[in-house]
Order: structure tokens, then C-alpha cells, then sequence
């Protein structure tokens, strides 16, 4: 007799009042990245004389082009995260819909692994962007220091 394997996946109970709370939260960091990438634009802008330097050239090459799409991505997890807000509804419309509000646990349960998958990203980018840059304003010091 063959017997059946059970694949059991753990689901987190999540009512509508978390989810709300989540999404908010998402909400506010996500703006608040958008904000700080409008400060990282400047800051780049204000060093770019050093920053195409040869010296660091390629690094900086490569920190521009993370910015620019960390800026896309933000845009877009934003826009899928207000939708996700808006679609809470479901949830508390008092109409028991089970695989419409299945769906939707399944897709905050998603959501929160790509949130948080792009919050440790973005960590990372804004740790090699201050990395480069404070060794550009150090090199700048030393410079004058010589002069």
C-alpha cells in the first residue's frame, strides 16, 4: 500500500486589521526611499567631477546604475503596494468570499517577502553609495591637506 505525502506549508494567520497596518507601513517606507533617492540623485550630482574620476569610474558606473533602477523598482513596488491597500475591501466587506480573500492573504504573503527582499537591497546600494562617496570627500580632504 502506497501511502501519501502531505506537504504542509505554513501559512501566518493574518486578519485585516495586520494587513492594513503592513501596507501602510510599506507605504510610508517606500515614500520615504523615494525621498532619499531624490537625495542620492542631488548627492551624485554634486560629486560627479570626482566620481567620473578614473579612479573610481567603474564603481560609480555601477552605483548610477543601481540608483536608477532601485528608483524603477521603488516606483513600481509602490504602485503594486497601493493596489494591494486598495484591494483590502475584500476583506472587510462582510461578503464571505473565501478564494478571493485566499488569494489575497496569498498575495500579502507574497508581498511581504518582496518588501523585505528589496528593503535588504536597498540597504545594500545606500551602503556602497556612502562608501564611495566618503572615500571621495576623504580623498578630497587629503588633497587639500597636501596643497
Amino acid at each position: 500500500m502506497k501511502t501519501k505525502e502531505i506537504k504542509l506549508k505554513y501559512q501566518p494567520w493574518l486578519s485585516a486589521d495586520i494587513m492594513h497596518k503592513d501596507s501602510l507601513k510599506w507605504l510610508s517606507e517606500l515614500n520615504f526611499i523615494k525621498d532619499e533617492q531624490l537625495f542620492f540623485d542631488d548627492l551624485v550630482k554634486s560629486y560627479t567631477l570626482q566620481l567620473i574620476d578614473s579612479k573610481h569610474f567603474a564603481e560609480s558606473k555601477k552605483i548610477v546604475s543601481r540608483l536608477s533602477s532601485s528608483q524603477k523598482a521603488t516606483n513600481a513596488l509602490l504602485e503594486v503596494v497601493k493596489k494591494h491597500e486598495k484591494g483590502l475591501e475584500i476583506m472587510v466587506d462582510g461578503i464571505d468570499q473565501l478564494n478571493e480573500e485566499d488569494g489575497y492573504k496569498n498575495e500579502h504573503v507574497e508581498l511581504i517577502t518582496r518588501v523585505t527582499k528589496f528593503l535588504e537591497n536597498y540597504r545594500t546600494f545606500k551602503t556602497q553609495l556612502f562608501v564611495l562617496i566618503k572615500n571621495i570627500i576623504k580623498e578630497g580632504k587629503q588633497k587639500r591637506l597636501l596643497q
